[in-house]
């Protein structure tokens, strides 16, 4: 056991991506002479385990923003109630993983994140033909993280998607 105190790391309890990560350093600079670690395996799945958690939450991310479009330029009025709800679902989630580091994470690539959900907004709309509420999506993403976030937060229809939502 070394001497002295060891740095401070990431708190387990308060951001577990950022404890995953520094673990994983932590214990590939470690010294032993024991083979029976299997010190790079053991590395890769704490990594591993972390990036999940980061994964997670940035699919969760792009699935609201998804919905958030959709609520924002669909016209149609049925499968909103369905899209919110996917919301709730998608929040919680976020909220059972996210941490300082991981909503860090989000913000430095919203625009990325955003990228992908305008997509697959942008496909969903035109196989129910609504091609035009497709071709008005906004090519950056006009949403805020706290409003990603919020718990009851959802963006109101644009003047061209009035036509069955209200």
């Amino acid at each position: 056991m070394p001497d002295g105190p060891r740095p401070k790391g990431p708190d387990y309890d308060d951001d577990f991506y950022a404890w995953t990560q520094y673990q994983a350093e932590v214990l590939r600079t470690l010294r032993t002479r024991d083979n029976r670690f299997d010190r790079d395996n053991v590395v890769e799945e704490i990594e591993d385990l972390g990036r999940s958690y980061r994964d997670a939450v940035r699919s969760q991310v792009r699935r609201i923003l998804a919905h958030f479009l959709k609520l924002a330029h669909s016209p149609a009025g049925d499968p909103r109630f369905g899209w919110m709800g996917s919301i709730v679902e998608a929040r919680a989630q976020i909220a059972d993983k996210l941490s300082p580091s991981l909503q860090h994470d989000i913000q430095e690539r919203l625009a990325g994140l955003y990228t992908m959900a305008r997509k697959q907004a942008a496909l969903e709309l035109r196989e129910h033909r609504e091609p035009e509420a497709a071709a008005a999506l906004p090519v950056e993403c006009p949403y805020t993280i706290e409003q990603i976030l919020a718990e009851d937060w959802y963006p109101e229809p644009t003047e061209s998607a009035h036509g069955d939502a209200k």
